[in-house]
């Protein structure tokens, strides 16, 4: 692939495939094995770059990007972390929307590596089964916490809600704003991005439009 054909890839955020892209040896070194590696590599970055890491006040950046690398940003590479999400039968037969909304997520482009930052609104429409409402955020933070496109995001929230809740009555609306976007290229400090994932009865028109009034006019 040549450089025009990266930067057109990078520029029009073309996800590759629902799952994200990971090698099969991807999890083989430790935590702590991964975070050497990425400070060394980090560091050399800095320096070709022209930093002085002698100087107190960068000597421990790389280290610090390599930990916040394996043990915050993208914490939810590792399946290891993935949150439990207990379902419990639903036996005051509640069967109306659900919604958890203005779910802060804090994720990074895969493209360019630049934050990605909005809010997620998820919503279901309970059958047999209903889930605790933190555990909700709590998926959404860990699909939000690895390299993303807000598309794959989406998809990936809507899939494994609807497999453990057993129901295809879920939708997922992401909207965010992409530094990729505002501080590179175009640099449009005012865009942001909204998608919209559902499935069920969402695809009813009269249901989908009350959930999108929902979280656009609702407010606590």
């Amino acid at each position: 692939m040549d450089k025009e054909q990266i930067e057109l890839l990078g520029d029009n955020h073309i996800p590759s495939s629902v799952e994200t892209p990971l090698r099969p040896d991807a999890f083989d070194k430790t935590d702590d094995e991964k975070i050497k590696n990425i400070e060394e590599y980090f560091g050399l970055i800095m320096q070709e770059l022209g930093l002085d890491l002698t100087d107190d006040s960068l000597s421990g950046t790389p280290y610090r990007v390599a930990k916040m690398y394996v043990k915050e940003l993208f914490y939810g590479l590792n399946p290891a972390n993935k949150p439990k999400l207990s379902t419990f039968e639903n036996k005051y037969e509640y069967g109306k929307m659900l919604v958890e909304q203005n779910i802060t997520i804090d994720s990074a482009c895969e493209h360019n590596f630049l934050p990605i930052v909005g809010n997620v609104h998820v919503a279901y429409v309970p059958k047999k089964r209903v889930i605790g409402l933190s555990k909700i955020n709590r998926l959404v933070d860990y699909y939000a916490h690895r390299p993303q496109v807000q598309e794959r995001l989406s998809l990936q929230i809507l899939k494994y809600l609807k497999r453990v809740l057993e129901t295809k009555d879920v939708i997922v609306m992401v909207v965010a704003k992409h530094l990729c976007v505002s501080s590179r290229g175009i640099k449009d400090k005012n865009s942001f991005t909204t998608t919209l994932e559902y499935g069920g009865s969402f695809e009813n028109d009269k249901k989908r439009q009350e959930f999108i009034d929902i979280v656009t006019k609702t407010t606590l």
